[in-house]
C-alpha cells in the first residue's frame, strides 16, 4: 500500500506520506515546511529521530534505520544502553537482565489488574441479574394488577354499554386527538418497516396511518416517538402504534377520568385465620393484590401474592389499610360439621341401629345369618368374626333393623365399645351351655357406659345341656334383672341353628325401637360415623358407614376423619349399587384419598376447598397429638431407665391388616403384652396389602412382617426373600397373639436360682509356687462341686463370693467331693484364706421366664 505525498492543484504539498514495506513495517511522515519529523513504528518498538532524506513525488518517502541513530552518521559512539548501564555502574547484560525482570514484574501486574477486573465485572453482572430478576418479578405483578383492573374496567363498559343510554349532550371540551380513548381498539403493533426507496437520501416518507405522506417532515404532522440509533440511521416507513404505548394511553385516560373525584374509603370487617397468603387477604379488604405486595417491599420484604403470612402481620396491613380485624382459631374450619339441630317438624322415623354383642363362639354372626337368612360365617377364619359387620334386615311386615356384629375376642375392645357407642339398641347374646363369661362381661359394662337399652338373647336352648334359667340368674350378679325377675329387661330362648325365637327377638326390637322413638331428618346434608375402613386393590379405600342424619347421595363431598373425598359409588351390604342411602342405613362408599380410622366421623361438605381445609388441620393437630405424646414418652422412658438402671428390650414389628379395626385391635392387644423388660413396638401398622415399601420399611427397622388375613404381592414376596424379610400369615388372632407372646418371653432375661451343695472346712493353708495358696479342706456337710460358686465366712460373714478355681483329692484333680473327704480347693483371683475359714458351696439354675 502506497500513498504518497503529491501535489495537489494549488501546487501544495500534502501533509501525510505512508508507505508499507514487504514486511509489514508502516513508515509515516508529517512534513512541515523544510524540516521533517519522522515516525518509524514496527510491530514491537517505537523509534523517534529526525528526518534523513527525501520523499519522492511518485515513491515512498525515506526513512533512517531503526537499528541505531549513531550509525546513521557513520561514527562509531557509545549507544544508549551502555551509556545507561555505566552511569548504574553495570554491564549491558546486568542492565538488560533487570530490564526483563522489570517488564516480568509489569506484565505480573497487568494480569493481576485485569484478573481483578474480571472479577469485579462478574460481580456487578450478578449484581444487575438480580436487581433485573427482583425488577421483573415486580414488574409481573403490576402487570396481573393492572391486566385485572382493565378486566374491570372493561366488564363495567360493557355493562354501562347495555343499560339505555340519555340523550347525548354537547361536550364541554374538545377530545385530544393524539390520546385514545378507553373503548378504542387496540391496532395491531408494526410487524416491520416498510421501506420506500429515495433518491440521494433526501426523501423520506412519513405516515400517519391514515394514508397521508408528508416530504421531509414538513407537514402538518410531525414524526412521533422516542429517536433511536435505528430510527435515526434507517429509513422510516408506515408505522403503527405500539401495544403498549395504546395501554399507556389508556391508563392515562382512566386516571384522567377517575381523578375527578375520589371514591369514599368503604372499611370492612376483616376475618383473619393463623395463617392466610396475600391474595386471600386482599380479597377479603376488597383490595388490589399489587396495593398489598407493594406495601409490603414498602415495608422491605420481597414477597409475592401467593406467599404466607401470620395473622399478627396480616392485622397489621388491615389496619393499615383502613379496616377492621376479626380473629378466629385455626379450629373454627370445623365449625358447622355436624353441630347443627333440625327442627322437630322435619323428623321423620327411622330403623334402629342394633349392636350384637357377647363372648366369643357364643353364636353372635350365627343369630344375624339366620336374621338375614345368609352364610357368612363361612367367610369367617375358625368361625369368629374379626371385625365389624353391618347389615340391615327388611321384617315382614315391612320394617328395617340395621344390625351390627361385633367380635367377641378380647382383643377387639375397642371394636366392642365403638359398637356400643353408635348403636340404640345392644343384643347381648350368651350361650345357654356355657353361661356369662368374661367378654359377656364386658359387654355389659360398654352398654351401660353408651347408655343404651339390653336385650338378652339366650343361644344354644336346643343343645342337651342348656340351662337357660341359670343364665338368668347368673346376669343378676351384674346388675341385668329380666322381666321374668321383676326387672325391665327383656330375654328371648333362641335357637341359631333351629331358627326358634327369631320372631319373638325381632318384636322385642321393634317393641324396644317404639318405646325410643327413633327419629332423624332425611331432608338435609348427611352425616354420620365410619364402622370399618380398609384398602381393596380394586377399589382402593372403602369406607363402611352408618348414617345418623341427612340421606348422602353419590357425588358428594365427604369428609370422614383426616380423610376427603368425592362420593364415587354407594353399596350396600349385598353389593347392590345405591343413588342414595338415608338415616340408619349402613352403606360403602368409595372414592376417598385414604382409609379413615374406625370411629371417625363422617360429614358431606360444599366445596372440595372446605374439605381440604378441614382435613388439613386435622392432620397437623394430629402430628402436633403423635409429637408432644412422643415426646413425653421418651422422657418417661428415659426417667424409667436412669431409675431401674437398665434398658427396656424391644420386638419391632410391622402389621398389615384387612381393615383397619383388626390393625387397631392387634396394636392394643401387643401393648397389653408389654412389661417393664419387654416390649412389643408396632413399628408401622395399616390396612391393605403388604407392598414393596412395607418389606424395605421391615428390613431398616429389624422387624418381621405379621400379615392378618393379606397377602404380599410378587414383587413384594421376591424383594423379601432377597433381603431377608420374615412375612408371617394369620388368620386368627390367637395365632398371632400366641407368636409375639413367646417371642417376648424368649426375650426376657432367664431368673437366676441358687441351690446350696455344701460346707467345708478350712483345716491348713499351703503356698504353692505357680499355684498360689490352697486351702487343705474338709467336706463337713454335703457336696463340693468343682466349678461351683463359692462364699468364704468368716465369723460367720460373708468375706468372698466368687468361683473355684481348683478341686483336688490328693494330687488328682475330682469333680466333686462328698461328705466327710479332704480336699484341696483354690478361688478365682483370691488369696485372703486363714485357718478356721469355712467355704459355702453353692449352685446357680438358670430357669427360662415366661410372660402370664
Amino acid at each position: 500500500m502506497s500513498d504518497t505525498n503529491d501535489k495537489g492543484n494549488n501546487g501544495e504539498r500534502k501533509p501525510l506520506t505512508v508507505s508499507r514495506g514487504s514486511s509489514g513495517t508502516v513508515k509515516q511522515s508529517f512534513s512541515h515546511g523544510r524540516s521533517k519529523q519522522v515516525i518509524v513504528q514496527t510491530k514491537k518498538r517505537r523509534v523517534v529521530g529526525p528526518g534523513a532524506g527525501q520523499s519522492g513525488s511518485g515513491g515512498g518517502s525515506s526513512a533512517p534505520s531503526s537499528k541505531s541513530p549513531a550509525s546513521q552518521g557513520g561514527s562509531k559512539q557509545p549507544s544508549k544502553l551502555a551509556e545507561a548501564a555505566k552511569k548504574l555502574g553495570i554491564t549491558e547484560q546486568e542492565l538488560i537482565a533487570r530490564q526483563k525482570v522489570l517488564l516480568q514484574r509489569r506484565e505480573a501486574e497487568q494480569k493481576q489488574k485485569v484478573e481483578k477486573d474480571r472479577q469485579e465485572a462478574a460481580r456487578e453482572r450478578l449484581l444487575s441479574e438480580q436487581e433485573r430478576k427482583v425488577q421483573e418479578d415486580k414488574e409481573r405483578v403490576e402487570a396481573e394488577a393492572r391486566r385485572k383492573a382493565e378486566e374491570e374496567e372493561r366488564k363495567a363498559r360493557e355493562a354501562e354499554a347495555a343499560r339505555p343510554k340519555p340523550a347525548a349532550k354537547p361536550s364541554a371540551a374538545p377530545v385530544d386527538a393524539e390520546t385514545p380513548s378507553p373503548d378504542m381498539p387496540i391496532p395491531e403493533p408494526a410487524q416491520g418497516r416498510n421501506k420506500k426507496s429515495r433518491k440521494g437520501g433526501a426523501e423520506r416518507d412519513f405516515s400517519d396511518g391514515g394514508g397521508a405522506k408528508t416530504r421531509g417532515g414538513g407537514g402538518n404532522k410531525r414524526r412521533k416517538g422516542k429517536l433511536t440509533i435505528a430510527t435515526a440511521l434507517g429509513d422510516d416507513g408506515d408505522r403503527q402504534r405500539s401495544l403498549a404505548s395504546v395501554k399507556r394511553a389508556r391508563e392515562r385516560e382512566r386516571e384522567r377520568r377517575q381523578g375527578g373525584g375520589e371514591q369514599e374509603k368503604v372499611s370492612r370487617e376483616v376475618t383473619l385465620p393463623e395463617t392466610i397468603t396475600l391474595q386471600d387477604l386482599a380479597q377479603r379488604m376488597n383490595e388490589r393484590v399489587a396495593d398489598v405486595v407493594k406495601y409490603m417491599m414498602r415495608q422491605g420484604d420481597m414477597m409475592r401474592a401467593n406467599d404466607i403470612i401470620d395473622a399478627d402481620t396480616a392485622e397489621l396491613i388491615a389496619e393499615e389499610f383502613g379496616h377492621t380485624v376479626k380473629r378466629v382459631s385455626e379450629s373454627d374450619v370445623e365449625i358447622g360439621l355436624g353441630d347443627d339441630k333440625d327442627d322437630a317438624k322435619d323428623l321423620k322415623p327411622r330403623a334402629p341401629v342394633v349392636t350384637i354383642m357377647g363372648h366369643v363362639d357364643h353364636g353372635k354372626t350365627s343369630l344375624l345369618d339366620a336374621l338375614r337368612s345368609t352364610d357368612v360365617v363361612a367367610g369367617e377364619a375358625g368361625g369368629i368374626t374379626q371385625h365389624i359387620g353391618a347389615y340391615q334386615v327388611q321384617l315382614e311386615g315391612g320394617d328395617k333393623i340395621t344390625f351390627l356384629d361385633t367380635p367377641g375376642h378380647a382383643a377387639f375392645s375397642a371394636m366392642r365399645a365403638r359398637g356400643a357407642n353408635v348403636t340404640d339398641i345392644v343384643i347381648l347374646v350368651v350361650a345357654a351351655d356355657d353361661g356369662v363369661m368374661p367378654q359377656t362381661i364386658e359387654a355389659i359394662k360398654h352398654a351401660k357406659a353408651a347408655e343404651v337399652p339390653i336385650i338378652v338373647a339366650v343361644n344354644k336352648c336346643d343343645k342337651p345341656g342348656a340351662k337357660p334359667e341359670a343364665v338368668l340368674t347368673e346376669l343378676l350378679q351384674h346388675d341385668i334383672q329380666v322381666e321374668a325377675m321383676g326387672g325391665d329387661v327383656q330375654a328371648i330362648n333362641v335357637s341359631a341353628t333351629e331358627k326358634t325365637g327369631l320372631a319373638e327377638l325381632t318384636e322385642a326390637i321393634t317393641l324396644q325401637a317404639e318405646l325410643l322413638e327413633l327419629m332423624a331428618n332425611p331432608d338435609r346434608d348427611a352425616d354420620g360415623i365410619v364402622v370399618e375402613s380398609q384398602l381393596d386393590k380394586g377399589r382402593g379405600p372403602v369406607a363402611t358407614v352408618l348414617i345418623n342424619r341427612g340421606t348422602l347421595k353419590r357425588g358428594e363431598i365427604v369428609v370422614a376423619g383426616k380423610q376427603w373425598g368425592k362420593v364415587r359409588a354407594l353399596t350396600n351390604e349385598r353389593g347392590q349399587q345405591l343413588k342414595d342411602a338415608g338415616p340408619g342405613v349402613p352403606v360403602e362408599i368409595l372414592g376417598l384419598d385414604g382409609a379413615p380410622d374406625p370411629g371417625d366421623m363422617f360429614n358431606v361438605v360444599d366445596s372440595e376447598g372446605r374439605a381440604r381445609e378441614v382435613t388439613e388441620y386435622r392432620q397437623r393437630a394430629e402430628r402436633q397429638k403423635q409429637g408432644v405424646a412422643s415426646g413425653r414418652a421418651s422422657l418417661e422412658t428415659l426417667m424409667n431407665s436412669m431409675r431401674d438402671d437398665k434398658a427396656v428390650s424391644e420386638l419391632p414389628l410391622v402389621v398389615k391388616g384387612d381393615v383397619q379395626g383388626s390393625v387397631e385391635a392387634i396394636r392394643h392387644s401387643l401393648e397389653a403384652l408389654s412389661t417393664d423388660e419387654v416390649r412389643a413396638n408396632v413399628v408401622y401398622g395399616a390396612a391393605g396389602g403388604i407392598s414393596e415399601s412395607d418389606v424395605l420399611l421391615a428390613k431398616s427397622s429389624g422387624a418381621p412382617v405379621f400379615a392378618f388375613n393379606v397377602r404380599a404381592n410378587k414383587q413384594a414376596r421376591e424383594l423379601a426373600e432377597k433381603e431377608d424379610v420374615e412375612i408371617r400369615y394369620y388368620s386368627v388372632i390367637y395365632n398371632l397373639l400366641d407368636d409375639v407372646k413367646d417371642t417376648l418371653s424368649g426375650m426376657l432375661a432367664p431368673e437366676k436360682r441358687e441351690t446350696f451343695i455344701g460346707y467345708a472346712d478350712i483345716l491348713e493353708v499351703f503356698n504353692i509356687t505357680k499355684t498360689g495358696k490352697v486351702a487343705g479342706c474338709k467336706v463337713s456337710e454335703g457336696t463340693v462341686k468343682r466349678g461351683c460358686g463359692v462364699r468364704l465366712l468368716r465369723d460367720d460373714i460373708v468375706i468372698h463370693e466368687g468361683k473355684l478355681k481348683t478341686l483336688k483329692r490328693f494330687k488328682d484333680e475330682v469333680a466333686e467331693v462328698n461328705s466327710g473327704m479332704e480336699c484341696g480347693m483354690a478361688f478365682e483371683k483370691y488369696e485372703d484364706i486363714r485357718e478356721g475359714d469355712k467355704i459355702e458351696c453353692f449352685e446357680i439354675e438358670m430357669i427360662d421366664r415366661k410372660l402370664d
